[in-house]
């Protein structure tokens, strides 16, 4: 048994907590080391067979309730037989999720929520948010990230009213594999579940996905740690992204902080490569106890620790993840298709979930459910893929050799140059929301006025990711050209046959997704 002054802040706040916080953060720890080191086994889940299947149970069977659960209200409220399969008990996290409230209104569209159940389902509300980098001054800004929602009420609410439509939820259920029939999926589930198509939404680390990824790297990964605590002396605003420190440990640190119902919530996070010699997650907890105090104007005693949350992220280039087989489509992190500066899940569920919905509703209409079919539900989308700069430019190589400021003063002239040019720039940006005309006029007015910052991202970056970066943001402008073109030919095209239908909006629904149009 180790004694007190021997233990680090981390064993010390950890052991305090129930649950065995520091055992499964050192758990994850082992994950993350396995991802550095290119030793996660490979999982063979998924097989294929010619044989057809007698008879077909579900329309759709969904993989992983916590964010399966929105889809599968939606899909079981258009009439489908929809089946659920959730490894524990399905129920949200205690942790509040945070979005920005327009982005709300899709459940009042797709009649999940009343309005009374939604504001029921909002926990918390502050406003402002501020975004502000070493060594720069503070930008302010309103109805960003703003809204705590639930999880606990919106997941009871959403899986009574899915049981209450005829869905089946099956709890303490494992998806242990899968075998793809011409006409349909035999899931090795709750005794064999036969449905004509499976949704994965077990998320970034589904065994799935990890099939169909063969051990690829990531190229990209966002490691996050935090907690929720009382004992903050100011907790009526938030903090969007901050950083108080220059480059240390080859990283740059970013924060996160906002009100929560039963305190604050603050994260600490960082985007770097897999390279085996970066942090563990532990050490990333250290680095958190350590600067909290600097950041949030308290001293660590007063602190109340009730929860503190720790996680890595992985994001690919190859994404959204293109599946090998017919009848099999991921939705949210499963998918891969949220940007590498974002950790996905539930505002990225959220902002596809009526574009599913939609789509999901439109291949099963049609049959349209192999392979390249469904592929049309998780296009490539541009506004996605110029991120991937921002991402490098946020990080340093585990070698490079980059000024302590550096990353500091590059992402102060650009948030300036966004706040100057207005909230219908910033705002977008802040929400993971990439558009053509707000990137354009950022670029130039960053270039003119702050020429000394921008010279020195291209050796930091790369060639290869500038170029790279360059077809992805002229293909951002031709889908803002195109989906107001595409939507003229809505109203002809209802004459054409059912697939030939799927496939124009699925181009429509990219386009616009694609393009930042959706905003």
């Amino acid at each position: 048994m180790q004694n007190k002054t021997s233990m680090s802040q981390t064993e010390q706040i950890l052991s305090q907590l129930p649950g065995d916080v520091l055992g499964r953060l050192r758990n994850a720890d082992q994950s993350w080391k396995a991802l550095q080191e290119g030793t996660t086994p490979v999982p063979l889940v998924v097989k294929e067979t010619q044989e057809l299947l007698g008879s077909v149970d579900w329309d759709i069977v969904i993989c992983g309730g916590t964010l399966g659960i929105l889809l599968g209200a939606a899909l079981q409220r258009q009439g489908w037989r929809v089946a659920l399969i959730e490894r524990g008990i399905l129920r949200g996290r205690e942790q509040e999720w945070n979005i920005s409230r327009k982005e709300l209104e899709v459940f009042l569209e797709l009649e999940l929520l009343t309005a009374a159940e939604l504001k029921q389902a909002i926990a918390t509300e502050y406003n402002p948010g501020r975004v502000s980098f070493f060594g720069g001054s503070d930008i302010w800004v309103r109805d960003v990230l703003n809204i705590g929602v639930d999880p606990v009420f919106l997941l009871d609410t959403l899986k009574s009213k899915f049981l209450d439509a005829g869905g089946q939820l099956f709890e303490n259920t494992a998806f242990e594999g899968a075998a793809v029939h011409p006409n349909g999926v035999r899931i090795d589930a709750a005794g064999g579940l036969t449905t004509r198509l499976l949704i994965d939404a077990m998320g970034h680390f589904s065994p799935i996905v990890k099939q169909a990824r063969q051990g690829e790297p990531p190229e990209g990964v966002c490691l996050v740690v935090g907690s929720c605590a009382g004992g903050f002396p100011n907790n009526d605003t938030g903090d969007l992204i901050v950083s108080f420190t220059p480059i240390q440990t080859q990283c740059q640190y970013f924060w996160e902080a906002f009100p929560a119902r039963d305190g604050r919530t603050t994260y600490l996070f960082t985007y770097l490569d897999a390279h085996p010699q970066r942090p563990s997650l532990e050490f990333f907890v250290e680095e958190y106890l350590r600067l909290l105090p600097e950041y949030q104007d308290v001293e660590l005693s007063q602190i109340d620790f009730k929860r503190v949350l720790f996680g890595f992220f992985p994001s690919y280039k190859n994404s959204p993840i293109r599946m090998p087989w017919n009848r099999i489509l991921p939705v949210g992190d499963s998918s891969g298709g949220q940007s590498p500066v974002s950790f996905g899940g539930f505002g990225s569920m959220v902002r596809h979930l009526n574009r599913l919905t939609q789509g999901i509703d439109d291949a099963l209409k049609c049959d349209a459910l192999s392979q390249n079919a469904l592929a049309q539900l998780q296009p490539y989308q541009p506004n996605i893929a110029v991120t991937w700069m921002f991402q490098r430019a946020m990080s340093v190589g585990i070698n490079q050799q980059l000024a302590p400021n550096q990353i500091n003063e590059l992402l102060t002239g650009v948030f300036q140059a966004m706040a100057q040019l207005g909230d219908d720039v910033l705002c977008p940006f802040l929400q993971d929301i990439v558009q053509f005309s707000g990137l354009s006029k950022t670029l130039l007015l960053t270039s003119l006025t702050k020429p000394g910052l921008v010279i020195p991202v291209i050796p930091q970056v790369g060639l290869t990711t500038l170029l790279d970066w360059m077809v992805h943001y002229i293909n951002l402008g031709i889908y803002s050209g195109l989906y107001p073109v595409a939507q003229l030919i809505k109203e002809p095209l209802k004459t054409f046959p059912p697939k030939t239908q799927y496939y124009y909006h699925r181009w429509l629904n990219a386009w616009c997704y694609g393009s930042g149009n959706d905003y």
